[in-house]
Protein backbone atom coordinates (compact mmCIF):
# COMPACT_ATOMS: atom_id res chain seq x y z
CA UNK A 1 0.00 0.00 0.00
CA UNK A 2 1.32 3.71 -0.75
CA UNK A 3 1.58 6.02 2.07
CA UNK A 4 -1.12 7.84 3.26
CA UNK A 5 -1.67 11.57 4.97
CA UNK A 6 -4.48 12.71 6.87
CA UNK A 7 -5.89 15.16 3.79
CA UNK A 8 -5.65 11.81 1.89
CA UNK A 9 -7.53 9.72 4.34
CA UNK A 10 -10.18 12.16 4.62
CA UNK A 11 -10.81 12.94 1.48
CA UNK A 12 -11.13 8.76 0.72
CA UNK A 13 -13.98 8.57 2.56
CA UNK A 14 -17.35 7.55 0.03
CA UNK A 15 -19.74 6.49 2.80
CA UNK A 16 -19.92 9.39 5.19
CA UNK A 17 -21.49 12.56 5.35
CA UNK A 18 -19.21 15.66 5.01
CA UNK A 19 -20.03 16.35 8.61
CA UNK A 20 -18.45 13.01 9.69
CA UNK A 21 -15.72 13.35 7.20
CA UNK A 22 -14.64 16.50 8.62
CA UNK A 23 -14.97 14.79 12.57
CA UNK A 24 -12.99 11.59 11.99
CA UNK A 25 -10.44 11.15 13.67
CA UNK A 26 -7.22 10.06 12.08
CA UNK A 27 -4.58 8.27 13.76
CA UNK A 28 -1.42 10.53 14.53
CA UNK A 29 1.11 7.35 13.82
CA UNK A 30 0.50 7.58 10.16
CA UNK A 31 4.93 8.59 9.43
CA UNK A 32 5.59 5.80 11.63
CA UNK A 33 3.28 3.05 9.74
CA UNK A 34 4.55 0.25 7.53
CA UNK A 35 2.81 0.97 4.35
CA UNK A 36 4.53 -2.08 2.31
CA UNK A 37 3.16 -4.51 5.04
CA UNK A 38 -0.41 -2.96 4.89
CA UNK A 39 -2.93 -4.24 2.63
CA UNK A 40 -5.37 -1.72 3.71
CA UNK A 41 -5.15 0.56 6.57
CA UNK A 42 -7.37 0.67 9.59
CA UNK A 43 -8.21 1.83 13.12
CA UNK A 44 -10.71 2.43 15.59
CA UNK A 45 -12.47 5.53 16.91
CA UNK A 46 -11.33 6.16 20.20
CA UNK A 47 -14.07 8.53 21.23
CA UNK A 48 -16.67 5.95 20.17
CA UNK A 49 -15.23 2.50 20.17
CA UNK A 50 -18.39 0.57 17.95
CA UNK A 51 -16.55 2.86 15.13
CA UNK A 52 -13.85 1.59 12.84
CA UNK A 53 -12.01 3.31 9.56
CA UNK A 54 -10.53 1.05 6.74
CA UNK A 55 -8.80 2.42 3.47
CA UNK A 56 -7.51 0.31 1.13
CA UNK A 57 -6.56 1.15 -2.41
CA UNK A 58 -9.21 0.19 -5.06
CA UNK A 59 -7.78 0.62 -8.60
CA UNK A 60 -5.01 2.39 -7.38
CA UNK A 61 -6.94 4.95 -5.82
CA UNK A 62 -7.34 5.57 -1.77
CA UNK A 63 -10.94 4.47 -0.81
CA UNK A 64 -12.23 4.88 3.01
CA UNK A 65 -15.05 3.06 4.36
CA UNK A 66 -16.55 3.78 7.99
CA UNK A 67 -17.72 0.78 9.88
CA UNK A 68 -19.64 0.39 12.56
CA UNK A 69 -19.49 -2.80 14.90
CA UNK A 70 -22.35 -5.06 15.82
CA UNK A 71 -23.76 -4.24 19.45
CA UNK A 72 -24.38 -7.61 20.43
CA UNK A 73 -21.36 -9.92 20.36
CA UNK A 74 -21.29 -13.25 18.50
CA UNK A 75 -22.37 -16.53 20.26
CA UNK A 76 -19.22 -18.39 19.33
CA UNK A 77 -15.65 -17.72 18.35
CA UNK A 78 -15.78 -16.46 14.18
CA UNK A 79 -13.61 -16.48 12.18
CA UNK A 80 -12.04 -13.24 10.07
CA UNK A 81 -13.87 -12.94 6.65
CA UNK A 82 -10.84 -11.35 5.09
CA UNK A 83 -7.63 -13.23 6.72
CA UNK A 84 -9.81 -16.41 7.03
CA UNK A 85 -6.79 -16.96 9.74
CA UNK A 86 -8.14 -20.02 12.10
CA UNK A 87 -5.51 -19.80 14.57
CA UNK A 88 -6.04 -15.99 15.45
CA UNK A 89 -4.78 -13.96 18.05
CA UNK A 90 -6.88 -11.70 18.41
CA UNK A 91 -10.87 -11.07 18.76
CA UNK A 92 -13.28 -10.75 15.23
CA UNK A 93 -16.33 -8.69 15.38
CA UNK A 94 -19.27 -8.03 13.04
CA UNK A 95 -18.90 -4.98 11.57
CA UNK A 96 -21.72 -3.11 9.17
CA UNK A 97 -20.30 -0.30 6.53
CA UNK A 98 -23.41 1.90 5.20
CA UNK A 99 -23.41 1.48 1.12
CA UNK A 100 -21.81 4.57 -0.73
CA UNK A 101 -24.37 6.97 -2.02
CA UNK A 102 -27.95 7.03 -2.62
CA UNK A 103 -28.44 3.80 -1.50
CA UNK A 104 -26.47 4.29 1.91
CA UNK A 105 -28.99 7.52 2.74
CA UNK A 106 -31.49 4.46 2.25
CA UNK A 107 -30.04 2.60 4.93
CA UNK A 108 -28.89 -0.13 2.89
CA UNK A 109 -25.59 -1.65 4.33
CA UNK A 110 -23.53 -4.95 3.91
CA UNK A 111 -21.65 -6.26 6.69
CA UNK A 112 -18.79 -8.87 7.12
CA UNK A 113 -16.71 -10.05 10.02
CA UNK A 114 -13.20 -8.69 10.38
CA UNK A 115 -10.63 -9.03 12.94
CA UNK A 116 -11.35 -6.45 15.59
CA UNK A 117 -8.31 -4.35 15.55
CA UNK A 118 -7.38 -5.14 11.41
CA UNK A 119 -4.88 -7.00 12.19
CA UNK A 120 -5.39 -9.24 8.76
CA UNK A 121 -2.30 -7.82 7.04
CA UNK A 122 -0.13 -8.71 9.91
CA UNK A 123 -2.11 -12.28 10.19
CA UNK A 124 -1.95 -12.95 6.38
CA UNK A 125 2.05 -12.41 6.77
CA UNK A 126 2.66 -14.72 9.35
CA UNK A 127 4.67 -18.12 8.57
CA UNK A 128 2.74 -20.69 9.56
CA UNK A 129 4.32 -24.40 10.59
CA UNK A 130 4.85 -26.58 7.17
CA UNK A 131 1.61 -28.62 7.13
CA UNK A 132 2.88 -31.35 5.83
CA UNK A 133 6.98 -32.47 4.81
CA UNK A 134 8.03 -30.17 1.39
CA UNK A 135 5.19 -27.80 2.61
CA UNK A 136 6.10 -24.27 1.09
CA UNK A 137 5.36 -22.11 3.53
CA UNK A 138 6.11 -18.92 1.65
CA UNK A 139 4.09 -19.74 -1.22
CA UNK A 140 1.27 -20.46 1.35
CA UNK A 141 1.64 -16.94 2.70
CA UNK A 142 1.63 -14.92 -0.34
CA UNK A 143 -1.42 -16.95 -1.34
CA UNK A 144 -2.83 -15.76 2.27
CA UNK A 145 -1.82 -12.52 0.92
CA UNK A 146 -3.24 -12.61 -2.60
CA UNK A 147 -6.65 -13.72 -1.16
CA UNK A 148 -6.90 -11.18 1.59
CA UNK A 149 -6.53 -8.12 -1.54
CA UNK A 150 -9.22 -10.08 -2.94
CA UNK A 151 -12.07 -9.81 -0.16
CA UNK A 152 -10.75 -6.28 0.33
CA UNK A 153 -11.25 -5.19 -2.64
CA UNK A 154 -14.47 -7.44 -3.07
CA UNK A 155 -15.91 -5.59 -0.16
CA UNK A 156 -14.89 -2.25 -0.81
CA UNK A 157 -16.65 -2.42 -4.37
CA UNK A 158 -19.80 -4.22 -2.81
CA UNK A 159 -20.38 -1.02 -0.70
CA UNK A 160 -19.13 1.42 -3.36
CA UNK A 161 -21.19 -0.60 -6.52
CA UNK A 162 -24.11 -2.10 -4.25
CA UNK A 163 -27.05 -1.40 -5.18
Amino acid sequence: MRPLTDKAIRASFINVSVRERNALVVPADLAQTEWERRDYYGWRDHRNPLLGFIVAEIDDVPVGLQLRQAEQPTRTRPQCSWCADVTLPNDVVFFTARRAGKAGRAGNAVGTLLCAGFECSRNVRRLDPPAYLGHDVAAARDRRIDALRTHVDTFFRDVRDGA
